[in-house]
């Protein structure tokens, strides 16, 4: 091994040690590869060590995810089934992502703190019941930080959270008097879950954007979003011929504008990926028909992604296609150009939007509910509308084609509330990125981890090279260009011992670990708090004080199953009755 290359790895391991030896690896090689733009020191706002430690995070999620997150276990099985393996992978993303977190950000600067602003997991997608959508999850309010800053951030925003007469506006104005720094992070710990559970060959990645900045959001928050993917070259050259390209245009002009960029490209040599399938023929059929009927091809699952040579799928992955959209040219040399068209959650939206500034994009946004009840052109009036006006439910039949009843008028209304609450841009046309933002000059750090090969970066999945020893391949994305790194990583102990390593304390007692034997540690505290925090957040009622009591009776059998929320509270009184110092945060309801 050549000088340079020990001392990288050197430098690797020094800056990351602390979540290596957390998650008991070792770290055996590093390649770097400049995928666009020239090597600098470092990529981002957070310095070169930092940077280093969020790319370990997102690789050691990605590796232990892939290994003991149940990967292909949900394959021909029922609903009830994947369901099953899907929030137990979840579970181990989200816990896996939050503890590096935690061992990265003791080495923030005193007065800085990572929070989460959005997350996904929460809300039923389509097709899916509501306890199908509640799964474990890095959600909003989530903070790492030194002690100090933790505590007074952690406060304020249980208020946010709590109290409807604290408004965004004031926590950012206390967080800026109080001199703290805010790194926002918008996270979806295993973007395609369910590809994973069903054990598709392509697809599942860690994600994690970090910002400069916190998002304008003030409560949780997950919802959907038209969006537009165009390279920002057709929209500028549309705008110097007075025409508009949103997410709301007619899609003919969004054709012309297009050719018009890219002169000479026909309609069949434009590719529009959008997501698919029966459940989604509601909302965007009309849209897909619309691009049909002017020529454009439709990305279809299998599709060769150009650059890969790996086929495209369209029933999820709304956030990686983003790094394909622009012009290319095909195997005949033939100008050909690829956009992305349709729809996406909050989080992957938000996500991919913020790609806009490195990737010379242009992302425009259009709010949804979360219901797919009538066609996108129609449903944009919905999130336009006051939930508290005279003839609320008179405006909303028109719109949805049918006589409300009660219950229906009263989900909308908490559809708007809670899009209001949240700080969503609600009332507006479409947004951009930029108005999540509290200044409009932001900078972004975008992180992807690959479980298996992604066919629009490109990136491999993770390899096993020799028996205990792991290729794990991330890309970091910023205005400075894009890295990729592969860790070869290896598993310091057995494969059994490291799952335990990656499995939340709650889940190996649930496995059968005898809690009352165990070695207890203070950090036990915090790890169940965590825990409690990413897997039942639903059930958790903030106390002052920093307290938490904690209700399972809350959460539905169907998420969290009747024998494992006895188990839950037996260990929680348990902890409470032997170690109350420690445990003095927690209060557990009578059932």
């Amino acid at each position: 091994m050549d000088m340079e290359r020990r001392n990288r790895i050197a430098q690797w391991v020094f800056d990351t040690k602390s979540i290596l030896n957390r998650f008991h690896l070792w770290l055996e090689d590093v390649d770097e590869r400049w995928v666009r733009g020239e090597p600098v020191r470092s990529l981002s706002f957070t310095g070169p060590s930092l940077e280093r430690g969020f790319i370990v995070s997102t690789a050691v999620t990605a590796l232990g995810t892939r290994l003991f997150g149940r990967y292909g276990e949900g394959r021909g099985g029922d609903k009830q089934k994947i369901n099953e393996v899907k929030k137990d992978a979840d579970a181990m993303s989200a816990y896996a992502f939050s503890e590096a977190l935690w061992y990265l950000t003791r080495a923030l600067p005193e007065n800085h703190a990572v929070m989460i602003c959005l997350g996904e997991g929460l809300m039923p997608k389509a097709g899916e019941t509501p306890e199908m959508g509640s799964n474990p999850l890095l959600g909003f309010g989530r903070v790492y930080a030194r002690p100090q800053v933790a505590h007074f951030l952690d406060h304020r925003v249980h208020r946010l959270i709590n109290d409807p007469s604290y408004e965004w506006g004031e926590f950012w104005n206390e967080v800026r008097t109080a001199g703290i720094t805010i790194w926002g992070a918008a996270v979806d710990t295993l973007e395609n879950t369910s590809r994973f559970a069903k054990g598709a060959a392509t697809g599942p990645l860690a994600v994690l954007h970090l910002f400069d900045q916190p998002l304008t959001v003030a409560r949780p928050y997950e919802g959907y979003m038209g969006t537009l993917v165009l390279p920002e070259e057709v929209v500028q050259q549309a705008a110097e011929r007075s025409i508009l390209i949103d997410y709301l245009t007619p899609r003919a002009l969004v054709l012309e504008a297009v050719q018009a960029a890219y002169p000479g490209v026909p309609p069949g040599r434009i590719h529009v990926w959008t997501l698919a399938g029966p459940s989604r023929e509601g909302r965007i059929g009309k849209l897909w028909q619309t691009w049909r009927d002017l020529g454009v091809h439709l990305v279809e699952d299998g599709w060769t992604v150009p650059g890969t040579g790996l086929g495209a799928f369209t029933e999820s992955g709304t956030y990686a296609t983003s790094y394909r959209v622009g012009p290319f040219r095909d195997d005949e040399g033939r100008q050909n150009v690829f956009i992305v068209d349709g729809y996406a959650a909050s989080a992957e939206a938000m996500q991919a939007a913020s790609l806009d500034p490195v990737l010379g994009l242009h992302t425009s946004m259009c709010l949804f509910s979360s219901k797919f009840k009538v066609s996108y052109d129609r449903e944009r009036y919905i999130m336009l509308l006051d939930p508290r006006a005279t003839g609320f439910s008179s405006r909303l039949s028109e719109i949805l084609g049918h006589e409300v009843t009660e219950e229906e008028a009263a989900e909308y209304r908490a559809i708007l509330d809670n899009a209001r609450d949240a700080g969503m841009p609600v009332g507006r046309r479409t947004m951009v990125v930029d108005d999540l933002f509290p200044n409009k000059e932001w900078k972004v750090l975008a992180l992807a981890g690959a479980m298996l090969p992604d066919p629009y970066t490109g990136m491999p999945g993770v390899e096993e090279i020799a028996p205990g020893v792991y290729r794990v391949t991330t890309r970091a994305s910023t205005r400075k260009g894009i890295l990729e790194t592969t860790l070869t990583l290896r598993l310091m102990d057995p494969l059994g011992e490291m799952r335990l390593v990656f499995s939340p304390l709650l889940d190996r007692f649930y496995a059968g670990q005898d809690y009352r034997t165990r070695a207890v540690k203070i950090s036990d505290s915090g790890r169940i708090r965590n825990e409690l925090q990413t897997l039942a957040t639903g059930a958790l009622e903030y106390l002052p004080d920093d307290r938490i009591r904690v209700h399972l009776d809350w959460v539905d059998d169907a998420v969290l199953a009747p024998d494992k929320k006895a188990l839950i509270r037996e260990v929680l009184r348990w902890y409470k009755a032997n170690h109350p110092i420690w445990f003095q945060w927690l209060e557990v309801a009578d059932e």
